[in-house]
């Protein structure tokens, strides 16, 4: 009876419509992407896992065996950084916090293969970092001819080790890594790599858009020995280097040796996330926020018209509920296959993390349907209900992820209204490891999802509450509604 009593054809056509909306708007965007390139386009890196990943990185090295070591002294660490803000009219000399220049043992050149390596960096110190995820602190401070860094990595099998001493005697184990299946001959060297500036531009009303500046790396090192090696060197890039005019031009990437003393520069970035554009699945997802409005003012109207009643609830919130599960379902895949069709990098999703992403955002859109419904009984007008509705939900969902207001406003947003259900739909890492701009902008939630479904599931009890509560204190006026029929 309810579910008929909803699903007249001018509703199942507006819960069509937003359906519809997700699907279209996220394949249109991706049919939309134009990927040009000065010849082949470069193939995105991706790891073992499936992931797409950031390794490019100048790279002088040698054969290493299923044992061995290489040690080396690092005497100085420059670099330079080409028009940084306020005025973006220079090009200076500086280091970015997480350039990295150091030893390293890559199973091969590929890009995306395994590897640990044990590095200087801008400035965080010494860290050991491998599988492109993992990362372990050594000591603080910087690197000088007076206050050199000794660093050394040593393979084992499977296992290296990387170790830091300040005088090349007494020794300091960093980090330890388990790299399964490495072959019996990897490549062991120094490398130097510098991803980009990350500088923010405030937008009118005090949101930020972002904007990533080319930099580069130079590493000096000399008293470099290699155990277990074949002693022949190879300098190389790994991924695409010297494309820019400062390199052409000025300082091109790569190695000069002076009798013992090696200079390595470098640019890119060995991370979790690379540096250029990628589809994710917030991308496939950008119609999502229509497809909510249809819902709420649908769900909205239904309540004022007929009233409290938990089985019209039920009925509403199963609706969105189908209506998220299929758009959301549907317009993930799609969108990934129409950007790979298009040559562009797509964003690794797992199947734990891709199932949490679609049933969640049916679950949200179940949740602010039935709350909307709620608020639609409580007032008793339509116009009322929606722009409530629109307003609790659809309102501060809207602003806070697009670059409007400041990340503070917008996530304090996200934490005390409704709209922070939608924290279920992220996908992105954040990795300390890594400089990146994290706001709900970016795709970054300030709550984690169960805990943004339980603010909107809160949200929705009381409003359904105080709407039984009035339908209690209302009982014949309710009844006279019911009879009279419904209306959209």
């Amino acid at each position: 009876m309810f579910a008929s009593d909803f699903l007249r054809p001018a509703r199942v056509v507006a819960l069509t419509v937003a359906a519809v909306a997700v699907v279209a708007v996220g394949g249109l965007s991706a049919a939309g992407l134009r990927v040009t390139c000065d010849g082949p386009c470069p193939v995105a890196p991706v790891a073992e896992d499936g992931s797409v990943v950031g390794d490019r990185f100048w790279f002088l090295h040698q054969e290493l065996g299923t044992g061995g070591t290489i040690t080396a002294r690092m005497t100085s660490m420059t670099g330079t950084i080409t028009y940084p803000p306020p005025d973006h009219d220079e090009i200076v000399p500086g280091l970015v916090p997480w350039a990295k220049s150091g030893v390293i043992v890559k199973d091969g050149t590929r890009q995306g293969s395994r590897y640990a390596a044990l590095a200087m960096t801008g400035r965080h110190g010494v860290h050991f970092q491998h599988g492109y995820r993992h990362d372990d602190a050594g000591r603080p401070g910087g690197v000088s001819a007076d206050s050199p860094r000794w660093l050394r990595l040593t393979r084992s099998g499977d296992t290296v080790t990387g170790a830091e001493s300040a005088d090349g005697v007494q020794w300091h184990t960093v980090g330890t890594a388990r790299l399964a299946g490495l072959p019996d001959t990897v490549r062991v060297g120094l490398f130097a790599t510098s991803p980009c500036d990350l500088t923010l531009r405030e937008t009118a009303l005090g949101g930020n858009t972002q904007a990533c500046r080319f930099t580069q790396a130079v590493g000096v090192f000399d008293s470099v020995t290699v155990e277990g090696g074949d002693g022949e060197w190879v300098s190389e890039p790994v991924g695409q280097m010297n494309q820019t005019d400062w390199e052409k031009l000025s300082n091109p990437s790569g190695v000069v040796q002076n009798g013992s003393v090696i200079r390595i520069s470098g640019t890119g970035d060995i991370s979790p996330a690379r540096e250029e554009f990628a589809w994710t699945t917030d991308q496939s997802l950008a119609g999502f926020l229509a497809a909510l409005v249809i819902v709420l003012v649908v769900a909205a109207r239904y309540g004022a018209s007929t009233g409290m009643h938990r089985r019209r609830v039920t009925t509403v919130g199963a609706a969105a509920f189908a209506v998220g599960l299929v758009a959301a379902g549907a317009v993930v895949p799609i969108g990934a296959a129409i950007a790979r069709s298009k040559n562009m990098p797509v964003q690794a999703l797992t199947l734990p993390t891709g199932l949490r992403v679609v049933v969640g955002l049916a679950v949200a859109l179940a949740l602010s349907a039935m709350l909307a419904y709620g608020l639609g009984a409580l007032t008793r007008r339509r116009w009322a209900g929606s722009s409530l509705a629109v307003a609790l939900v659809a309102v501060p969902f809207a602003v806070s992820v697009i670059p409007l207001l400041p990340d503070t406003v917008a996530e304090w947003l996200l934490r005390v209204t409704p709209a922070a259900a939608f924290a279920v739909k992220q996908t992105a890492v954040e990795y300390p490891q890594i400089t990146s701009y994290y706001s709900p902008s970016t795709g970054y939630f300030p709550l984690p999802w169960w805990a943004g479904l339980t603010v909107l599931a809160a949200y929705t009890a009381v409003i359904l509450w105080l709407a039984s509560r009035r339908r209690s204190a209302h009982p014949a006026r309710v009844a006279e509604q019911s009879s009279t029929g419904v209306l959209l």
